[in-house]
């Protein structure tokens, strides 16, 4: 009555995606330029089935002001940047969908 499961099997359907060391160098530059500014504080990188995501906070306790997500099974390019559930850009280069915050972007409160 034991079930055998094979470990390569396993690994081959989870499928880790992960920011390679040039585009975390990317993220982290835009981080620690708007941290300079006082407009972000805080940040996390999250790694979900089939999608790596950076965000950005304006304070810990809050919800993301920003996520920056890749998505490599992706119809329309891996990167995508969300505001919330708002997508604000997506593309096939990480520097396409940075440059929507070459822009001055503000926070609607409401």
């Amino acid at each position: 009555m034991t079930n055998l499961y094979r470990l390569a099997d396993q690994k081959a359907r989870r499928r880790i995606v992960s920011f390679d060391r040039r585009e975390l160098s990317r993220l982290l530059n835009l981080y620690s330029l708007r941290v300079a500014t006082g407009e972000w504080r805080d940040y996390a990188i999250d790694f979900r089935p089939g999608m790596a995501i950076f965000s950005v906070f304006r304070h810990t306790a809050e919800q993301p002001l920003f996520a920056i997500a890749k998505v490599p099974t992706a119809s329309n390019g891996p990167y995508v940047v969300y505001n919330g559930p708002r997508k604000l850009a997506h593309g096939d280069s990480l520097e396409d969908v940075l440059s929507v915050f070459d822009r001055k972007l503000r926070v609607l409160l409401g």
